[in-house]
């Protein structure tokens, strides 16, 4: 890996994930009732859904469709100058682009532009801030974005992808969002396994992971954190209770140290709750993590192996290599 670069900072933060579902109202009584998320509006073929302490309208897009899997990624730039900087260099980049498109109900215009794997992505600034509507809405505690109960999560945290060639994503990363890597997984034949990025002081908010399944665009999982570990262990029962698919966990990741908990929701696409504590990559010149294929065999930090699912299970399905 080459050695850190300046950080970009033109992009503030992750702002929002649509994902598409083929069993929305299945889909959407799990992320509001069972997972946790507040309904912020429905559109069209979307409901609009966001964390409770999450300050833009949405998060999570979630949209009525044929098949599932990421519909778009969205970032938000740190200022109209920044958004500005960054249509530049994507425009110069070589890399697809679809251009000026009409915000949403959350943002205004945005810049969309497509990974070299189908993935696409926008950039905007504009946004709406979220106004609880009614009282009940409303956070007690001014510092808060609104109320909030039981075990649902506080906030967008990250999503993971999966490409074919881990090594060209990162090139687009660095070069589109002015992204910097954390940690990364080196094969032993040379490929990358896995990259980690963040454009701020989080240990990451996008990982990209080797496609191992012969898909095309498809996403691994989406990821909302909480304040502690205990609200995963309690998330666990909640989605035993209901009926929930638990994938892998609760135990805690080896690389970047988070304890986790995936689950499948009604459509198939895999959904993560995690806690980082209070981890932050403060550094100017960090130092990308290396982790090597001997280090992954010994599984996640306890011990709990890798399961085969994990790395074959993406969305939307591949038909001959799904699990059905």
């Amino acid at each position: 890996m080459s050695d850190p670069t300046e950080p970009c900072h033109d992009i503030a933060h992750l702002g929002h994930v649509e994902m598409l579902t083929d069993r929305f109202e299945e889909s959407l009584d799990f992320f509001t009732r069972v997972y946790g998320l507040k309904l912020s509006a429905i559109a069209g073929e979307s409901a609009y859904l966001r964390a409770w302490d999450d300050y833009e309208f949405h998060s999570l897009k979630l949209t009525r469709a044929e098949t599932t899997g990421v519909a778009h990624i969205g970032y938000r730039a740190a200022s109209p100058a920044a958004l500005a900087r960054r249509v530049a260099a994507i425009e110069a980049s070589g890399y697809k682009t679809h251009g000026w498109q009409d915000g949403d109900p959350g943002h205004g215009r945005a810049f969309r532009f497509e990974d070299p794997f189908g993935h696409v992505f926008e950039i905007y600034y504009d946004t709406v801030w979220w106004q609880p509507q009614e009282e009940a809405e409303r956070a007690v505690l001014k510092n808060t974005a609104s109320a909030f109960s039981g075990a649902a999560p506080r906030r967008l945290d990250h999503l993971n992808l999966l490409a074919s060639d881990v090594t060209e994503f990162r090139r687009f990363m660095e070069t589109c969002l002015g992204s910097r890597v954390t940690e990364y997984i080196q094969l032993d034949n040379g490929r990358l396994g896995g990259c980690w990025f963040t454009v701020n002081n989080k240990t990451y908010d996008l990982a990209c992971t080797e496609e191992h399944g012969g898909g095309h665009a498809r996403l691994h999982h989406v990821t909302y954190a909480t304040d502690q570990r205990e609200d995963i262990l309690r998330a666990a029962d909640i989605f035993l209770q209901n009926g929930v698919h638990i994938e892998t966990g609760p135990h805690k990741h080896a690389v970047q140290g988070t304890f986790f908990l995936y689950v499948w929701e009604p459509a198939g696409n895999r959904v993560e709750l995690a806690n980082s504590g209070a981890r932050l990559i403060l550094a100017p010149d960090w130092q990308p993590v290396c982790w090597t294929e001997a280090d992954r065999r010994k599984g996640q930090a306890w011990g709990l192996k890798t399961i085969e699912s994990f790395h074959t299970h993406g969305t939307p399905p591949v038909k001959s290599r799904e699990e059905t």
